[in-house]
């Protein structure tokens, strides 16, 4: 082991649309999404431990998600870690212990970052040697397999707003340029288990005509401006909305859009909107989203060009 303990920050994501490509391949590699979403400047932070063990022959992993102990329950950080125990050849405990600047199960890719962090702390700590394609591919594939997510893995990887072109992993994906004064202003009710959308038929198949269209469009036009507006479209045109029940959100959105704004939409998936301005409509944003307090959790962040990082060694970037 090169170090006992390790940190790693890995940007919280919003999609604002995407298309369920599930039926092309068994492989969970070649399984995933196409859309387009931005990584924010609010980060998931993974810390890990590990000691090794002299009594047992086994080694062990205990997981804690914002100090709650889940061990197998945190079922993607925990497939992480039965991807790479055979690569473990001293019997060791593994302490790991995810925390999220955002709320998780909101739409932020609280799962992603969890996953790229255990897999990037875990091949640093343990000096696994995997190149940085290798890491992506066990984290997304651990996102298909628990049905946590599709393509939050390869817009975290990327960075800053970006589409997703094809499922699956390799990723590809191409960026597009934004302003460098704009806001991201987001509020959350709570959560939208994941596995229930993307196992729901009704929705599932909605999700991919909508999607499809929505990132046609997007190609045409890459612009933020588009990628508000198609975003927009896709919660209409799948009647997620409704479907959901989340009358609040629609009609927060409908109040937003009302707005000279860049445009808002919903967190995909989460009960969670957000909304995409210049610094100067900002207080605008807020005075609206401020009538549902208490019941919504506010966050005032911005776009984040970067992707995961070892911090231990840049405390001034924690």
């Amino acid at each position: 082991m090169k170090r006992g303990r390790i940190s790693v920050n890995v940007p919280h994501r919003i999609s604002g649309f995407f298309e369920i490509v599930d039926k092309i391949s068994e492989e969970p590699e070649k399984i995933g999404s196409r859309g387009a979403g931005f990584n924010l400047n609010a980060v998931g932070i993974t810390e890990i431990h590990v000691r090794e063990l002299e009594d047992d022959n086994r080694s062990k992993c205990i997981i804690r998600i914002n100090q709650e102990e889940l061990n197998e329950r945190a079922e993607t950080s925990f497939f992480i870690f039965n991807s790479i125990k055979k690569m473990i050849k001293t019997p060791i405990e593994i302490h790991v212990n995810h925390s999220f600047e955002l709320p998780v199960g909101c739409g932020y890719g609280a799962s992603g970052s969890g996953a790229l962090g255990m897999i990037y702390g875990l091949n640093e700590i343990l000096d696994l040697n995997l190149n940085n394609k290798e890491k992506g591919r066990i984290a997304h594939v651990a996102e298909v397999v628990n049905r946590t997510g599709l393509g939050t893995v390869c817009g975290q990887l990327a960075g800053g707003l970006c589409m997703l072109m094809e499922p699956g992993y390799p990723c590809v994906h191409e960026n597009i340029s934004y302003p460098k004064d704009i806001v991201v202003i987001c509020g959350s009710f709570g959560m939208i288990h994941t596995k229930s959308i993307l196992t729901d038929p009704e929705l599932n198949a909605k999700i991919k005509q909508a999607g499809k269209k929505a990132l046609e469009k997007l190609i045409q036009a890459p612009s933020l401006k588009m990628f508000a507006r198609v975003s927009i479209e896709f919660v209409k045109e799948t009647n997620i909305l409704e479907i959901l029940h989340l009358t609040k959100i629609n009609e927060i959105l409908d109040r937003l859009n009302k707005l000279n704004i860049i445009g808002a939409s919903m967190n995909q998936l989460g009960r969670s909107v957000f909304a995409i301005c210049e610094k100067k409509e900002s207080s605008k944003v807020m005075e609206i989203l401020e009538t549902y307090t208490p019941e919504i959790t506010l966050i005032k962040t911005s776009i984040n060009n970067k992707g995961p990082r070892i911090i231990d060694d840049e405390p001034e970037n924690r």
